[in-house]
């Protein structure tokens, strides 16, 4: 089968089928090979969140696997009876049945775990884990008819095998985004148990590769939902404002009955219906003129409109904003004006001195807030994989503008077709899940990759992917730069040939924290390019353990050093005519196993603004005070785009 994104069927299997996953067998075994097999197809459910279901997020079983004893023999055979976390089976049961009968497992009398949230959160000692786990809930639940059921989960990572009442359901490949599969025929009126064998390990093929700067927070980070649908269901929406003011919306159906489906998209206000039917493949597309007056979200003025997607025995409900983001010369332009994007990078990860991966609304909001309000920032870049829904939901309501990305980082291996056909996969997920967030203005496709003919081929594979899947946005990666000496003056220059299929260049710049450079030397540093297009400094920063004060040797790691580092850089970034947006490295120090100086790191990178709890530092005020002048300094942003009513019929237009 070949991988066309632009195409809801093969995504819809990609590397979420059992049966298409050939290139995890060298990465590690199968969860079973000779295990009972469903009939679970995968689904895209797009805003899973607002479809009724059993909620099977909270308490859970679980069962550490170091040597994967559940899920292969010790000779590469099927697992044996006694040791298959997931079989339908109550082993008490069994051994009190039968005195001979060996288990060396009990998942109902394995310690218990809220879920969502790492591993590392359920007992001190997994901080370090690598491995397989197991997860195990039991749940009630009745068939309801013709009516279908599919097993949501929001994130779980890296690898996961799903089992539903002892029958394989299916298997994901990736750590941030969201999988689903149809277990309607697996499912049984009454008491059912699901079970996940979530394994942390990664390739050299994978995506992201072993080594990376941040912690891996093995375990399910997200959601977990047994979801009810008609048979046949609304399984992607979006809706967008075009370049040239029209609403286009785009439905795809799922379901025996999608070809020649009336469907219909109602906007509450300004009171817009767009309808038409379904092609043949369950998919419809159609257009109307943008009311004159229409309320446009900007971080100025994050208006939200209510959207209904519907057909006959489905809807769906979403908050959508409507903006247009554009290139002009080297100027981004939002909603036809030039933006200067004051920004900022951050993990997803809570505060607090022992996060687990669980960003509830309330942590989502207490970053973002602190980049809001705090920094005076009017963009985030989400690093370095797509966040969870509840973040650019968040940023959606707030008016943060969003740099989106997915785990195409370092050392990636380019000349493997299975990694190219995992990033797509990843690419296409990330961008169904959130097309209908306004905050999105960036899809990015790679971080720090070193150029050369595979990496070329692999970036750019992704940039266009982007562009046949969301040709509302643009397209980004953070790249690597030239640096040179021209008559006693660093140069430093942008010349990566993928600059030729991205809107916005992005570099990251650490000059004077990775280099010996004096700090007082960077603003006379001088940037080239060989392209005209707008460039981000995607990340510069420089570590700073709180509390630690060198104020006349400007020690690194002390609290001054990082403050007159980003007074540099800012002055340096100021010099660049094309520079039209900051997102320095990061809001909030994170956990890192590779940073580990016992005094200032002891496992965290240090160079957030603000500590793990939130304590702010010398450099915070440096940053916000810079972002408080250029908001001081920046036009108006316009109301709307002037758009006329639309006339009569055109509104209620029949695409394809």
């Amino acid at each position: 089968m070949t991988f066309d994104p632009t195409r809801r069927g093969c995504i819809g299997l990609g590397l979420a089928s059992a049966s298409l996953l050939p290139s995890l067998a060298a990465a590690r075994p199968a969860p079973d090979a000779a295990a009972p097999r469903g009939a679970a197809a995968s689904v895209i459910l797009v805003n899973a969140a607002a479809r009724h279901g059993v909620k099977l997020s909270g308490v859970w079983r679980y069962s550490i696997d170091p040597y994967r004893d559940g899920s292969e023999g010790f000779h590469g055979a099927r697992a044996g009876k006694g040791h298959r976390r997931y079989d339908d089976v109550d082993v008490e049961t069994e051994m009190r049945k039968d005195p001979s009968a060996l288990y060396e497992y009990d998942m109902a009398q394995s310690p218990t775990a809220d879920l969502p949230g790492a591993w590392m959160g359920h007992d001190p000692q997994l901080r370090h884990y690598q491995g397989l786990m197991w997860y195990r809930r039991d749940f009630e639940t009745r068939r309801a008819g013709s009516r279908r059921a599919h097993l949501y989960i929001g994130a779980a990572d890296y690898r996961t095998a799903v089992y539903l009442n002892g029958v394989h359901a299916g298997d994901h490949e990736g750590g941030h985004t969201p999988f689903a599969f149809d277990v309607t025929a697996l499912l049984r009126d009454g008491l059912n148990n699901v079970t996940l064998g979530v394994d942390s390990v990664r390739s050299t093929a994978s995506v992201p590769p072993p080594v990376t700067d941040w912690e891996t927070y093995g375990g399910v980070t997200r959601d977990i939902t047994l979801i009810d649908t008609p048979a046949t269901f609304i399984d992607d929406a979006w809706v967008r404002l075009s370049p040239n003011g029209r609403i286009v919306a785009t439905i795809v159906l799922n379901g025996p009955d999608r070809a020649g489906k009336a469907v219909r998209v109602r906007i509450g206000d300004p009171g817009l219906t767009l309808e038409g039917r379904t092609d043949p493949s369950g998919e419809w597309t159609g257009s109307g003129p943008a009311p004159r007056g229409l309320a446009l979200w900007s971080p100025e003025t994050p208006i939200l409109h209510d959207v209904d997607f519907e057909t006959d025995g489905d809807r769906l409900s979403d908050r959508v904003g409507f903006r247009t983001i554009a290139v002009s010369g080297e100027d981004i332009l939002l909603n036809g004006r030039p933006v200067f994007l004051r920004g900022i990078c951050l993990h997803e990860e809570e505060f607090g001195p022992d996060p687990a991966r669980i960003i509830t609304p309330e942590a989502a909001r207490a970053l973002l807030s602190e980049a809001k309000t705090g920094l005076n920032c009017n963009f985030v870049r989400l690093a370095h994989y797509p966040h969870s829904e509840i973040m650019t939901r968040m940023a959606d309501e707030l008016g943060l503008l969003v740099w989106s990305e997915v785990p195409v980082y370092w050392r990636v291996d380019f000349a493997n077709a299975g990694t190219l056909a995992t990033a797509r996969a990843m690419l296409a997920d990330n961008i169904r899940r959130d097309r209908n967030r306004a905050s999105i203005i960036l899809w990015s496709v790679g971080n720090e990759t070193p150029v050369g003919d595979a990496r070329n081929a692999f970036l750019t594979t992704l940039a266009r992917d982007v562009r046949a899947l969301d040709d509302s946005r643009l397209v980004t990666a953070a790249l690597l730069t030239e640096r040179d000496r021209r008559n006693g003056v660093t140069e430093i220059r942008i010349s990566d040939p993928l600059v030729a299929e991205l809107d916005v260049m992005a570099v990251n710049t650490y000059n004077g924290w990775y280099s010996d450079d004096p700090l007082d030397a960077l603003p006379a540093m001088r940037w080239r390019s060989d392209f005209a297009k707008p460039l981000i400094f995607s990340e510069f920063g420089a570590d700073a353990s709180a509390g630690f004060r060198d104020p006349v040797r400007l020690r690194k790691f002390s609290e001054e050093f990082q403050a007159e580092y980003y007074r540099q850089t800012l002055a340096m970034a100021e010099t660049i005519p094309f520079l039209r947006g900051l997102s320095p490295w990061i809001l909030k120090d994170f956990r890192s196993p590779r940073r580990q100086h016992p005094v200032f790191q002891k496992g965290w990178n240090r160079k957030g603004l603000v500590t793990e709890t939130g304590r702010r530092k010398q450099a915070f005020a440096v940053l916000a005070d810079h972002y408080a002048r250029l908001d001081a300094l920046a036009p108006a942003a316009p109301g709307d785009l002037g758009f006329r009513e639309p006339t009569t019929g055109e509104a209620a237009l029949h695409g394809g």
